[in-house]
């Protein structure tokens, strides 16, 4: 079985010389690479902080992963008029859970973040609780999610890294990818709030936030030469040049490079290809090793023993190996 070793536990900060100008420009911030989970760059991304509407990020993976977006759903009185960003749905109306889906995700609807919950759950409450459970399983164990949508409320907040490995996660999902790609939703002509599709070079969502007390956030996900990255700047005043820089200096220092694959390993048989983003400095640091059964087993497709992979002294990946 394939075992990345909690790759996060690697943070590489892209230049602590800039660390003054990144606290000016933004509460918080990180960069992720969305196979791997590494961490690129890292300021204040354990801080605790109100992410407003990129909350949705979580409430779209939840919907697209469990939902029939081909369902019709009737918007609960609750979702009629709640206060923000809103498509203007009404009570009893009808709808599909694809357009809740784009409405949520482009046009940022508090109304749809409330009414998918409900479908969801039975209740926001319910649903909430289901956000809590699925970003501790995505490894956002610093996180608190009080609401669907993102409104303030002291119990609700997370954190630049939480909110990039909850990201990446998403950003796996067919159904979350193509909504959050969407420049604009022909059904209902709805145009898609994030500059950076149109921007920024390689950009492939996914969301931006803003409320009084969260100030300015966005998480960006772009691919360039084969390595996808995501950013995210919570409480940035510039956010769309923040994540630019962020993203420029991720993409011209580091790459993806395949540290195992094509089904053999010293004549062994493994499961998986392993890629893995580094730095040029990096590519000397790693150390491939084997720990083989002795004496090794007769027939094909038996267990054999394990490979490992480690930058300088960190596991960064192992698998089992078979006989051939």
């Amino acid at each position: 079985m394939l075992l990345l070793a909690f790759l996060l536990c690697i943070p590489c900060a892209l230049s602590s010389a800039r660390g003054a100008e990144a606290a000016a420009m933004s509460s918080g911030e990180c960069v992720a690479e969305v196979s791997s989970r590494r961490i690129l760059h890292s300021w204040g991304a354990e801080k605790q902080l109100p992410p407003a509407s990129t909350t949705k990020i979580l409430t779209a993976l939840l919907i697209a992963e469990d939902c029939d977006l081909d369902e019709t759903v009737t918007v609960p009185k609750e979702a009629e008029g709640v206060e923000g960003s809103s498509v203007y749905l009404r009570a009893g109306e009808e709808i599909a859970v694809r357009d809740l889906l784009y409405g949520l995700m482009l046009r940022s609807g508090n109304d749809c973040a409330v009414t998918l919950a409900v479908h969801h759950s039975g209740s926001v409450e319910k649903f909430v609780r289901a956000m809590n459970a699925r970003a501790v399983r995505l490894g956002a164990e610093h996180s608190s999610f009080a609401n669907p949508h993102g409104l303030p409320d002291e119990r609700h907040y997370t954190t630049p890294r939480d909110l990039a490995l909850i990201t990446c996660a998403a950003m796996e999902n067919a159904v979350f990818r193509e909504v959050v790609s969407c420049r604009c939703y022909a059904p209902r002509g709805w145009k898609n709030k994030n500059k950076m599709l149109a921007e920024y070079e390689g950009a492939i969502g996914v969301k931006t936030g803003y409320t009084v007390r969260a100030g300015r956030c966005l998480v960006t996900c772009a691919s360039r030469d084969g390595m996808e990255l995501v950013s995210v700047v919570l409480h940035s005043p510039e956010m769309y040049e923040r994540s630019a820089e962020l993203l420029n200096g991720a993409f011209a220092r580091y790459s993806l490079v395949r540290l195992c694959g094509g089904g053999t390993f010293e004549g062994y048989k493994i499961l998986s290809d392993f890629f893995y983003p580094l730095a040029e400095e990096e590519r000397g640091k790693v150390k491939v090793t084997a720990d083989l059964l002795s004496p090794a087993p007769e027939k094909a497709g038996e267990f054999a023993g394990r490979m490992a992979i480690f930058l300088e002294k960190d596991l960064i990946f192992s698998q089992n190996l078979y006989m051939i």
